[in-house]
């Protein structure tokens, strides 16, 4: 079996945060995001293969992901011509394959039970089966109607309240039979959700959904990727990045250190070889990645701060996004919403907040 992660994405909706760092390798808690991916794929034992395609900046996906290559099964990556869409990406990365497939979207942090869906898969010898999640507010998302049996019947894109018959929602999760493939025309743009499902439907082919009411998170934008922070650190998502619950504390990794009077909340984190200055506070869901550097006297609170930044002294950040490599001036305030860009440097006293 082989396994296809979408990975070519601009990831617009996460600038600037992603115009030097693909969205597949933005850090999740001092990891590649795609990581998290990785290791769910990898507890499926039927799964030989792991191909990323890949797009926009493949080489520092490469680079990022080196340090997993070694682990089974092995990774290979698929760099697209041009711009394919998620249905030409699929065929383009499966070639020849005569192997099931199983589809992650590139953006998309879950815990899907995978076994359970290739069970239902099998059992109903479908061509493709779909992973669904219900969601509080559907409207904001494409439905996806199903039967009383669990066939796929209907999408509907973006919904008027009065066309709310469901409230589940493509997860972005597919597992795919390569013998419909050859109704995607070869290196052609061409959308799996707009064009290759409906084809599955209208020919009354067998497509099944599979529903899982587990955890489930795009992390698009700032707002999400912030969210998923909170979610790993207080355990609703137990990712196989880390064990959120097992530590009882804040999770420090080796090298990190941490001065005597600095206090921790039991929900943030520490990278590798951090330096938390004197007097520090590091509140819930406080995020500080490899190599930071924070200066005495300074507060973080529901803030990612990303690898080699360094914040000054008498800082206080709250609700932020903090970019590699950038420099924060002494008597800062940077509040909820505000997202810098790597290489940032903000002049000291500098107070700013996008609400």
């Amino acid at each position: 079996m082989k396994a296809i992660l979408l990975a070519g994405g601009f990831g617009t909706r996460l600038r600037p945060l992603t115009l030097n760092t693909p969205k597949p390798i933005v850090p999740i808690l001092d990891q590649p995001f795609v990581q998290h991916q990785i290791n769910l794929i990898r507890t499926v034992p039927e799964v030989d293969e792991i191909v990323l395609s890949l797009n926009y900046q493949p080489e520092l996906i490469e680079q990022a992901l080196s340090a997993y290559e070694t682990m089974k099964p092995g990774i290979r990556y698929i760099c697209e011509p041009e711009p394919l869409g998620t249905g030409g990406a699929i065929r383009y990365a499966a070639g020849d394959t005569s192997k099931t497939v199983i589809v992650f979207n590139g953006d998309v942090l879950s815990e899907i039970k995978l076994d359970e869906m290739m069970a239902l898969h099998k059992k109903q010898n479908a061509v493709a089966t779909i992973a669904l999640t219900p969601v509080d507010n559907p409207i904001a998302y494409g439905l996806v109607e199903t039967d009383a049996s669990g066939n796929v019947k209907r999408f509907i894109e973006k919904p008027e309240p009065f066309d709310v018959t469901t409230n589940n929602i493509n997860a972005g999760v597919y597992i795919l039979e390569p013998s419909t493939f050859d109704r995607i025309p070869p290196e052609t743009k061409y959308s799996i959700e707009r064009s290759y499902f409906p084809s599955l439907i209208e020919n009354n082919e067998p497509f099944f959904a599979y529903i899982d009411s587990g955890y489930w998170l795009d992390i698009g934008t700032p707002q999400k990727y912030l969210q998923a922070h909170r979610d790993l650190l207080d355990g609703r998502c137990a990712s196989s990045l880390h064990d959120a619950g097992a530590t009882g504390g804040p999770i420090i990794l080796d090298g990190a250190q941490v001065h005597p009077t600095a206090r921790l909340e039991a929900n943030c984190f520490v990278g590798h070889d951090a330096i938390i200055g004197r007097n520090v506070y590091l509140g819930e869901h406080a995020v500080i990645g490899r190599s930071v550097t924070i200066e005495p006297e300074t507060s973080v609170h529901r803030s990612v701060v990303w690898p080699e930044s360094q914040i000054g002294s008498g800082v206080c950040l709250d609700g932020t996004v903090i970019g590699h490599r950038c420099r924060i001036g002494d008597c800062c305030q940077l509040g909820p919403e505000v997202v810098l860009g790597d290489d940032s440097n903000i002049s000291p006293y500098t107070r700013a907040s996008e609400t």
